[in-house]
């Protein structure tokens, strides 16, 4: 890795763009362009998670890898369904923030399934470093960085770094999820949950009207990969759970490119034909209690500030909170003032706007459609 002096300073740039409240493309997009003078790589990958489930919600791709998809599938497969060390939910389970492939493996990179079976003969990278994006205990995603067969591998110093920069990284991410709003037009959305059957041989079985819809909703920014990560990632997690690896079918909520908010959740199917690992994929549109805890947490409340937020979308005022919490009224308001900075809002009413209504207001006034949900 370069200098000291260097190095410092990119930290710096980064702690900076984290907290400029920036949306997600343009975050990612200045960020990885500092860490680069200091971790030089061929290609990046940077997935977002469901801080809830830790279930993919998008990826985007950047240098050699742009545009490269038609292998997301199976790394959702394998990422989410093989018990490995270095998988995001693993390293998160045991601490880790940060891992070199060739460092961890003693130089036998080909040992890991990931590596072995995907990265190195179809993409031709010999190492990775793969960090995962925390901010207060929340996992909000990872990226990988490769580097090609030809290059030399991440080193100790190169792995340390990025695992010091993974609650900046987490801050960015959290923060720019929210950092634009629904689009005043929505998309016409289909009638009632999208459905996705997937075979045992991993091919699409069935697809009932309006799946491709949301599908390619689910595509973000320029550097958005397709919807396949997402929907291998749902399959393999839902055949972890048939085995009895886990203790719930997969599931998570993912904001769409227009800013709306759909909850994806696949179940693995009863085994029929000696059939045994099709998966049903589900997806619709989520409703506001799916959705309040997850913008909360994105907001990065304090545990008081959370139980002040719950009360004000409950509809009670400042002496009512105060009674139910055994707080002051001084201190209620001055938990407000924290929230509403937070949330970048000035009222109660811009607060619950900000929480509970950046995708439905546009709908108000429209008629209920089939599934009990507004209409296109």
């Amino acid at each position: 890795m370069t200098g000291a002096l260097l190095v410092e300073r990119v930290r710096r740039d980064l702690e900076v763009v984290a907290q400029g409240g920036l949306d997600l493309d343009t975050y990612l997009a200045e960020s990885l362009a500092s860490l680069q003078r200091v971790v030089p790589v061929d290609a990046v990958c940077l997935a977002t998670v469901d801080p809830s489930t830790r279930i993919l919600t998008s990826t985007r791709k950047y240098g050699d890898l742009r545009g490269r998809d038609e292998r997301d599938h199976d790394w959702g497969l394998i990422e989410y369904g093989v018990a490995e060390e270095t998988a995001f939910v693993r390293m998160d389970d045991a601490g880790v923030r940060a891992v070199g492939m060739d460092q961890v493996t003693g130089g036998a990179v080909e040992t890991s399934t990931r590596i072995g079976e995907l990265i190195k003969p179809h993409y031709g990278y010999g190492d990775e470093l793969r960090t995962l994006l925390v901010d207060r205990d929340h996992l909000w995603g990872a990226v990988a960085m490769f580097r090609a067969t030809d290059s030399r591998p991440f080193d100790a110093d190169e792995v340390d770094f990025l695992a010091s920069l993974s609650p900046v990284l987490g801050q960015g991410v959290r923060t720019g999820l929210l950092a634009s709003l629904a689009a005043s037009a929505p998309i016409d959305s289909p009638a009632g949950p999208a459905v996705v059957i997937i075979g045992d041989d991993d091919s699409v079985v069935q697809v009932n009207a309006g799946a491709d819809r949301w599908l390619a909703e689910l595509v973000q920014g320029s550097a958005g990969a397709a919807a396949s990560g997402i929907v291998g990632s749902l399959v393999g997690a839902a055949r972890r759970f048939a085995r009895g690896e886990a203790c719930q079918p997969p599931r998570a909520r993912v904001r769409t490119t227009s800013g709306m908010w759909l909850v994806l959740h696949a179940t693995p199917l009863s085994p029929r034909n000696g059939s045994t690992g099709e998966v049903v994929v589900t997806i619709e549109e989520a409703r506001p209690p799916e959705i309040v805890p997850l913008v909360v947490a994105a907001f990065g409340l304090t545990a008081r500030e959370r139980d002040v937020t719950a009360l004000v979308l409950q509809g009670l005022d400042t002496k009512e909170i105060g009674a139910m919490l055994h707080l002051s009224a001084w201190t209620i308001q001055d938990h407000l003032k924290s929230i509403f900075e937070k949330a970048s809002v000035r009222s109660r009413r811009e607060l619950i706007a900000r929480i509970y209504f950046d995708q439905y207001v546009p709908r108000m006034g429209r008629e209920v459609g089939p599934s009990g949900w507004f209409a296109g």
